[in-house]
């Protein structure tokens, strides 16, 4: 839908009651692809916490009204009217019930919100404005009501039907139709409104909570991929035992489903008791998922199941609040697959993430707070921010509360808020009041955009044995915020002696020394901490498992930096300290390239690399972290202004240096890190082969005939797609003769398998070979893909334009007019995958003169076209930043 010409900015500051309460909602589905019939029957009262109006305006979009009812009795044209924004009623009573019919046409739903098919299933996605597209609601998260849902359809092509809640009865109808209803017992916001109708399989299982209530587990997909579930199942197991383990919450209903849909925007959807699930997040089997697939699904499966206390049970009460549900979710389900995996590899993970994508976009124009201030369109703000770093603040909250403390204050915030629609100030709240502590500083975390830079200096005074640490924080400038009071932010320190040994810590007047790592807490612009008994010069560890979102900068030697990789106890600060000297080289390489100067790598790297394979090997994973170079986007983020071609050429000589002069070691390595037996997704085996495999790319770099082999080896015996994945992404990354025909291999083996088929989109669309961009156009053509289908999409599309930074970055702008066309091509089928795309876009300031002009000229094309609300703010955004 083209937007009107002055979209509309929604502001946190204008939030208001809503005039009207929903209690029930009955809703009818006579379910036909073209031709859906929605009937619903709402009953409605006035808030009292509302003023007195005179209209009540139901949301509504895209929907044919075939009748309408107030208490049974058809509405005449003048008591209302309709636009396209929704349903006007004039001078409504107090209390009410609201009867109507609607038709919409789910076959032709390209956009996936709302009511649509995704082959020949019928599905929803509601989440944030969707529900709307169904029917006449007040569609916003403050409005909870308990939802009764009776699903109509055809028995041959549609013999599974389901909703939300519990199922109370089914039957026959006449034509060879059937239904179902389902009853929800609890409140709900209309965003976790589910349903899906179609043939579908089901893998069941059961789980019986600590009262000794019997959940019925159920896993549904299409019929080819009963045999993928497995997994899955066993995910939704282990997250239930988590919750009840951890916070005490066992789940409510009888019933626990999700579905696997191949036609999804997001990665699942928490809907009360029918999680719907992009097909990514459910289908493993060990040919054609990677590892990197299951512990996706483990982590986003236990995600979900979570959202029901934290999301379901007590949800936001305006969009603005979206990090109330998910910040604190992420958190869980971090800790969650911690548990399960390796914690150290799993905090790598998501601080990467955290920092190659969050910090990017708060040092941009699409900077925005964890509770946003404004917005034109709300599907923007399902953003990293919202996820990432309002997760990295909840994680904040409990370290400084302590473990026991924190689930204290998240037991009130249960009992205190359950069945509400509440703000994050409450849950803070809640966590202040369990604690006893004033965290009303602590609160700028939720209200100001950036990342803070946090500067440490530190000085050891041998005579009287303390040493003084200087910590100074500031926050940046960002879009509508200027000259930012300090945050209150959490500094986990530790100190090293000289053997590597955490050092006991005590500050100036305090008693005894405490363990080896001790929480500071910087609430100023500048504050000095002394350790006193400090017996000789020692090595900080600062920020140990990255205490708080901040850039952190402290002037380590090299030497220092190779000690804390070997030494450091905390795997984290290890990871980050090779993080730091990698980064250090490849940028000093780049900026002697800039001087005409011969770039080296330097042999320090080299000996880090070196000391650290030829040690024991505790943790695989966590060794194959320490060895990964940090990637290209990030690395253009530490510089002024992108060096494209000199970060690409610079970052691909360290990984040549390296493969060519520890050839010996990385192949004794690789053979040592043989799994043997079948394959298991086990933190061991994984780690394992993430090492083997990272370790293989470094041998291939070297353009050795020995790599060259046991990369082509790997690729035809691997018995699992981690393996092949790993062999052909390197192979494909290469100039082999054999390259064309084992990628055309792959294609013909997994044709008919489309989630193996984005892996093989994805490879050969971050090549890095010059001709990749002709390589992807190509593929657009391919039987596989659809520009309608957001996994093809991402896969394709979006591996060459957020994946592959030199081929993207091209100096001739190709890869920008690529984008822009694409997201005009998208923006009329699916704004909210057209939007999220543009987002690459929004840095164009970043790099070198050439590029902002071409970059810009792309974005002002496409905010001057006939867009989306959801493209235009990115665009208009980007433009003015």
């Amino acid at each position: 839908m083209p937007r009107e010409a002055n979209p509309r900015t929604v502001r946190r500051q204008d939030y208001r009651p809503p005039d009207y309460l929903i209690d029930t909602v009955d809703l009818r589905f006579d379910l036909r692809p073209s031709g859906t019939r929605v009937q619903s029957l709402l009953t409605l009262r006035r808030n009292p916490q509302a003023a007195a109006v005179d209209s009540l305006r139901l949301h509504g979009e895209g929907l044919d009204p075939i009748w309408l009812r107030l208490n049974g009795v058809e509405l005449p044209g003048d008591a209302y009217s309709v636009d396209e924004e929704g349903l006007l009623l004039k001078h409504p009573p107090q209390s009410f019930v609201l009867e109507s019919e609607v038709e919409i046409a789910p076959e032709n739903n390209t956009a996936l919100e709302g009511l649509y098919r995704s082959g020949g299933m019928f599905c929803t996605q509601c989440e944030a404005e969707g529900f709307r597209k169904i029917t006449w609601f007040l569609d916003r998260p403050d409005v909870m009501a308990r939802f009764t849902t009776r699903i109509e359809a055809d028995r041959a092509s549609c013999p599974v039907l389901l909703s939300n809640g519990n199922p109370v009865a089914q039957g026959e109808l006449p034509a060879g139709r059937h239904y179902a209803v389902w009853d929800d017992p609890f409140p709900k916001p209309s965003y976790l409104f589910a349903l899906v109708a179609g043939d579908l399989r089901s893998v069941q299982g059961t789980h019986t909570t600590p009262s000794g209530r019997a959940v019925q587990i159920g896993v549904y997909v299409e019929p080819e991929n009963l045999d993928k579930c497995a997994h899955a199942l066993s995910s939704v197991q282990q997250a239930m035992r988590w919750d009840e383990a951890h916070y005490g919450r066992e789940y409510d209903l009888d019933v626990y489903n999700i579905v696997a849909v191949n036609d999804f925007n997001m990665g699942a959807m928490e809907n009360k008791g029918l999680n719907i699930f992009n097909s990514k997040f459910v289908l493993a089997r060990a040919d054609t998922a990677t590892d990197r697939d299951y512990q996706g699904i483990e982590g986003v499966i236990a995600h979900e199941y979570f959202h029901n206390w934290t999301g379901n049970r007590i949800t936001c009460r305006d969009w603005f609040q979206l990090s109330l549900k998910e910040g604190f979710t992420v958190y869980r389900d971090q800790e969650f697959s911690a548990d399960l995996g390796s914690r150290g590899v799993k905090r790598i993970a998501d601080v990467r993430l955290l920092r190659s994508v969050q910090f990017a976009e708060d040092a941009g124009p699409m900077a925005h707070p964890v509770r946003p201030d404004s917005y034109i369109e709300i599907n923007n703000f399902y953003t990293p921010t919202v996820y990432e770093k309002g997760a990295e603040v909840v994680r904040m909250q409990a370290e400084l509360l302590g473990p026991e403390t924190f689930l204290k204050a998240s037991d009130l915030f249960f009992a205190r808020h359950d069945g509400q629609a509440v703000t994050t100030d409450e849950f803070v709240q809640c966590m202040a009041d369990a604690s006893g502590r004033d965290l009303s500083q602590f609160k700028r975390w939720y209200e100001l955009a950036g990342t803070p830079r946090v500067e440490a200096t530190g000085t050891y005074d041998p005579v009287a044995q303390t040493y003084r640490l200087v910590l100074r924080q500031q926050v940046p400038d960002t879009p509508g915020q200027t000259a930012k009071p300090p945050l209150h932010i959490p500094v986990a320190v530790g100190l090293l002696d000289g053997a590597g040994r955490d050092l006991p810590l005590r500050l100036a007047g305090e008693g005894a020394a405490a363990g080896g790592t001790r929480l500071l807490e910087l609430r100023e612009v500048e504050q000095c901490f002394e350790f006193v008994a400090v017996p000789e010069r020692p090595v900080p560890s600062l920020l140990r498992g990255f205490s708080a979102p901040v850039q952190l900068h402290f002037a380590y030697s090299d030497a220092e930096l190779m000690f804390l990789m070997a030494h450091d106890s905390d795997g984290f600060n290890a990871w980050d300290a090779g993080q730091t000297l990698a980064q250090r080289v490849i940028l000093e390489m780049v900026a002697a390239r800039h001087r005409d100067q011969a770039p080296a790598v330097p042999a320090v790297l080299v000996e880090a690399f070196r000391q650290a394979l030829s040690r024991d090997i505790a943790d695989p994973g966590l060794l194959a972290e320490v060895l990964t170079l940090p990637g290209e986007s990030y690395l253009g983020d530490q510089m002024t202004q992108v060096d494209v071609a000199g970060i690409h050429a610079a970052r691909q000589a360290v990984r040549r240096h390296i493969g060519d002069t520890l050839q010996g070691l990385l192949r004794d390595t690789i053979e040592r890190q043989a799994t043997p037996g079948p394959y298991r997704p086990d933190p061991a085996d994984i780690g394992r082969r993430s090492l083997k495999n990272l370790l293989l790319g470094y041998l291939m770099a070297s353009d050795t005939a020995a790599g060259a082999a046991l990369c082509l080896a790997q690729y035809r015996a691997a018995d699992n797609m981690t393996d092949v994945i790993a062999a052909l992404t390197l192979i494909a990354d290469s100039d082999l003769p054999e390259r064309t025909a084992i990628l055309d291999d792959f294609g013909a083996r997994w044709a008919r398998d489309p989630l193996v088929m984005d892996k093989w989109f994805a490879v050969q669309a971050g090549s890095c070979r010059p001709d990749t961009l002709a390589q992807v156009q190509g593929l657009m053509n391919h039987p596989a893909f659809s520009i309608r289908n957001p996994n093809k999409v991402r896969a394709l599309i979006g591996s060459f334009c957020s994946g592959n930074p030199v081929r993207f970055h091209a100096a001739d702008g190709s890869g920008y007019a690529f984008l822009a066309d694409r997201v005009l091509e998208l923006d009329p089928l699916n704004p909210q995958v057209a939007a999220r795309m543009l987002r690459i876009l929004a840095r164009w300031r970043r790099f070198d003169p050439q590029r902002q002009e071409l970059m810009h000229g792309q974005l002002s094309r496409i905010a001057a076209a006939k867009v989306s609300k959801d493209v235009y703010e990115v665009a208009a955004k980007s433009l003015a930043g």
